[in-house]
């Protein structure tokens, strides 16, 4: 996978699907349950800022892995059901962890230009890390030390994460268009 530029092509597709929305548009919920546009698009953001100190502690050989990590079938195990998990189209909703929870409150208008930022960081970070992908570099979740793959998998599962989100959001909008529709 070439994550630049699969993570430009979400920035884009995040840009031009979403950017024509007011505020409140971005933060209308089809339900008291669910997510609003806004929601999903700073959930993305949290949940990649996970990885940075991650990645920061990797480059500076800090990083502490936890005992799992010297078996290598938990690690391609991890992997491969966090990827899975994570998939556009999954029937399964799944709940994430309560760090990465986006704000409950209103979400400001510029999301969409806080996500454009974020991904540039991102790519940079990720640009940053080649030695560790050659090194064959593992970590753990942000989220649950226990939890471990390898770098390679963690960009994997960011990128198909902003897929499953991007379609995510993009169900919301066309609830929202349905619902102006009707109204």
């Amino acid at each position: 996978m070439n994550w630049l530029a699969e993570i430009d092509q979400l920035s884009n597709a995040f840009l031009l699907k979403f950017k024509n929305l007011t505020e409140a548009e971005l933060n209308w919920k089809p339900n008291p349950n669910a997510w609003s546009i806004a929601q999903h698009i700073e959930h993305l953001i949290v949940i990649n800022q996970t990885y940075f100190p991650v990645l920061v502690a990797l480059k500076a050989g800090t990083y502490q892995l936890p005992c799992t990590a010297k078996f290598g079938f938990l690690v391609r195990f991890f992997g491969k059901v966090v990827l899975n998990a994570v998939k556009p189209g999954q029937k399964k909703k799944t709940k994430t962890f309560p760090i990465w929870e986006p704000s409950t409150s209103k979400i400001a208008g510029d999301i969409l230009d806080r996500f454009k930022v974020h991904q540039e960081e991102l790519k940079a970070q990720i640009a940053a890390s080649e030695d560790l992908l050659k090194k064959g570099a593992i970590i753990s979740s942000p989220a649950s030390s226990t939890i471990v793959y390898r770098l390679e998998t963690a960009f994997d599962i960011i990128v198909t994460h902003e897929y499953r989100h991007l379609e995510h959001a993009d169900g919301v909008l066309k609830q929202l268009q349905q619902q102006n529709k009707v109204n």
